[in-house]
């Protein structure tokens, strides 16, 4: 049975279920921070998804990129897959702009995290939710 590591649990909001990931946004307004947890168990790394599941992963990293794209307008998107804090498998895509306080360091790290206000993060989960197409 899947189920979510409690720091992201703690860290993040859900705001989408695609065929494979779970979409979270993550609580720091900081960046646009967007988090895709495959709903799969014991999985630590990308090659500890079946080929089909790792294929499946890439194309919504993709439509979850180029939604950001859409909707942020981004300089550069920021995709990556560490897991030395939270060892469950998930995978970053944050959209980062030149004059965001990190540029161009990564944003672990370079600021404490602000969350959202409840409407801010609401409404902005939900413009994400309803930008999630298909590809």
């Amino acid at each position: 049975m899947f189920l979510l590591h409690p720091t992201l649990e703690r860290d993040t909001v859900e705001i989408a279920r695609l065929k494979l990931c779970r979409v979270l946004l993550m609580r720091d307004c900081t960046y646009p921070w967007l988090i895709l947890v495959p709903e799969r168990e014991n999985l630590r790394d990308l090659d500890d998804l079946s080929p089909d599941d790792r294929a499946l992963a890439m194309v919504e990293i993709t439509q979850v990129s180029k939604t950001m794209k859409e909707l942020f307008h981004p300089d550069k998107m920021n995709v990556a897959a560490l897991g030395n804090v939270v060892e469950q498998l998930h995978i970053h895509v944050i959209a980062r702009f030149k004059e965001d306080l990190a540029w161009p360091k990564p944003v672990w790290g370079a600021l404490p995290p602000k969350d959202y206000e409840n409407a801010e993060r609401n409404a902005l989960a939900t413009r994400i939710a309803l930008a999630l197409k298909p590809l």
